[in-house]
Parts: structure tokens; C-alpha cells; sequence
């Protein structure tokens, strides 16, 4: 009799553990699957920092036209707003007056040479004469003195015909440097005089300056890296003329060479009141929080200083869907 009770005892043992592990089997293989999210490798590359800014461009060169001297005004050989070279003939004065001036100059230069020839002959004349005792030395010297003054005569007719022919230079009025020009303030028919002011503005658009401000700090940087680079060059080319003068940029300014950092994208970084930190997946793909220090943004990336190893695989999509210490499935994306 006890071994029959022995026997049955252990029959009513063995079939409670096969129903347990029944059970067990049955709830495993109604237990929902490990949550699915997508990670990606922490990467090492090299960046540059930067700084952002708010400028303003400003024109290098800028020209505005004046009449040098009076005259109506003949021409205007520009559309406004047009592209112009340097040399280009943008307005005309009246020149008749002018002309007649550097006639009237020349007609002046060639008597005074005509009288300075005929003064030098008397005084040629009067040094044979005087050694003949035929005239007396007063009168060479009378002559020398008219010939030097004829000689003064000829360099001030000279110096009047120069200015009338600069006078007349000013009647056509040109570009002085490459650059588009603006709005004319006076147009064909109108007296200019240099009084008149301003009859136009050229500006240089390419290149151009873009001014905003700075920390001292990065003044005291910039200085250096100049000094270094030996490149005094701080102006932006603007071939295509899409920077306008006076218009609002912003600017990425480079604040050092290139050096090597681990970047993650900022959508697996999270925040909470200790601080920021990321998901990651370990080998035994079980989730795991990590506190991390981050640096300066890369466009969709951010930079990491501490915290993490190059090839770790932090989170990016799922986050909300698990918790640190629970077994997921990776589905694996390239690194940005």
C-alpha cells in the first residue's frame, strides 16, 4: 500500500509540472513579439565649427558721377539698373563751347611760339651787332629779356591749351569702375554744373563686403588665424550679382581647421531634467540608457564629447516604444 500511495504521488506531481509547462509554452507562444525600432552606428568624422550671423552686404567700391564742369546735358548712353564697364561713356556734355576753347587755346599757343622764334633771331642778331660795337649791350640785354619772356609766353599758352583740352575731356563722362549703375538724377536737356551733385551712382557688386557683428573673441580668433594664414582677403565673391548691396544675409563663418568628432543624428537624442542622453542596443539586444555631452549641431547631426564609442548603436526610431533593459529587434540604417 505505501508504494502504490508513492506512485500515485508522483504521477499527481509530474502531471502539475507538464500542465505548468504547457502553459509556459502556450503563453510564449502568445506573448507579442519584441518591439521592432531602427538604430544606427555612431560615426566618426571630420568637422569644422562654426558660427552663425545676421550681415549686411556692403558695396566695395561705389562711384557717384558729377559734372566736372558746366553744360547742358547731350546724352545719356545707359539703361538704369544696366551692368556698366569700366571706360564706358555714360553721359555728354554740350562740347561746342569747349571745342571752340581748345581752338582758341591752340590759335594762342602757335602766336606765342611765333613771337618766342622772332625774339630769339633779335636777340641772335643783336649779340653780332653788339660785338661791332654797332648797338650798345643795353639793348642785347632788352632782347634777351624779350626772348625769356616770349619762352614763358609759349609755357602759358601751353598750359591754357592743356586745360581747355581737360575741360573738353570732362564733357564726356565715364565709368570709372565695373558695377551696375543706378537711377539718373538728371536727364538729357538739363544745365549740370559741378554744384549739380550727383548725376548717378555706379556700384561694384562683385566682390562684395557682408558686415555683422562679432564677439570680440572671435575678432581676437579671426586675427589670428589671418596672421597665420598670411591672407589679408575678408570680401565674398558675388560673380552672379545675387548679393545686392544693402540686403540681408545670413553668414556661416568657420571658427577652425577641420578636425575628427562622433556624430549622432539629434533625433535619437533625448532630454529629461538630469540632462541629454540616447537609447542604445547592445550586442544581447537589450536597450540601454546612456548620458551623454553634446557639442555643436551638424545639420541633422549633433556632436558627442562624451558618452558614447565609435560603431555603438543608438536609436533613432521606436524610442517611445521601449524602455531601458528590454529585448528588441534592429532594423539597421546607414549612418547620415
Amino acid at each position: 500500500m505505501p508504494s502504490c500511495n508513492r506512485s500515485s504521488g508522483w504521477s499527481a506531481v509530474l502531471g502539475a509540472l507538464i500542465i505548468a509547462a504547457s502553459a509556459d509554452i502556450a503563453a510564449a507562444q502568445n506573448a507579442p513579439p519584441p518591439p521592432a525600432v531602427s538604430v544606427t552606428p555612431v560615426v566618426t568624422r571630420q568637422i569644422t565649427e562654426t558660427s552663425d550671423y545676421v550681415g549686411r552686404v556692403a558695396a566695395i567700391d561705389k562711384v557717384d558721377l558729377v559734372a566736372r564742369v558746366p553744360g547742358f546735358l547731350e546724352q545719356r548712353n545707359f539703361t538704369e539698373g544696366q551692368l556698366v564697364k569700366k571706360g564706358d561713356l555714360l553721359f555728354r556734355i554740350e562740347q561746342a563751347t569747349y571745342k571752340a576753347a581748345v581752338e582758341q587755346a591752340r590759335a594762342t599757343l602757335a602766336k606765342a611760339k611765333a613771337t618766342e622764334v622772332n625774339a630769339k633771331l633779335q636777340l641772335e642778331r643783336g649779340k653780332e651787332l653788339v660785338r661791332n660795337n654797332n648797338i650798345p649791350q643795353a639793348t642785347v640785354d632788352q632782347r634777351e629779356a624779350d626772348e625769356q619772356a616770349a619762352q614763358a609766353s609759349v609755357m602759358e599758352a601751353q598750359a591754357q591749351l592743356d586745360q581747355a583740352e581737360i575741360n573738353l575731356g570732362y564733357t564726356e563722362i565715364r565709368s570709372p569702375i565695373d558695377g551696375r549703375i543706378g537711377q539718373a538724377i538728371f536727364t538729357e536737356g538739363n544745365l549740370v554744373q559741378p554744384s549739380s551733385g550727383k548725376l548717378a551712382t555706379i556700384v561694384r557688386q562683385d566682390p562684395v563686403y557682408v558686415l555683422f557683428q562679432a564677439s570680440e573673441r572671435d575678432v581676437l580668433e579671426y586675427k589670428r588665424r589671418i596672421l597665420e594664414s598670411k591672407d589679408p582677403n575678408a570680401h565674398v565673391a558675388n560673380p552672379q550679382r545675387l548679393l545686392i548691396p544693402g540686403g540681408i544675409v545670413g553668414i556661416t563663418v568657420e571658427r577652425g581647421e577641420p578636425r575628427p568628432a562622433l556624430l549622432v543624428p539629434q533625433s535619437a537624442v533625448l532630454l529629461d531634467q538630469a540632462g541629454r542622453y540616447v537609447l542604445l542596443v547592445d550586442p544581447a539586444k537589450k536597450v540601454e540608457q546612456r548620458r551623454i555631452t553634446t557639442g555643436a549641431e551638424q545639420g541633422r547631426d549633433i556632436v558627442v564629447t562624451e558618452g558614447l564609442k565609435e560603431g555603438e548603436l543608438v536609436i533613432v526610431e521606436g524610442i517611445q516604444k521601449v524602455r531601458p533593459g528590454q529585448v528588441v529587434t534592429t532594423n539597421v540604417v546607414p549612418g547620415t
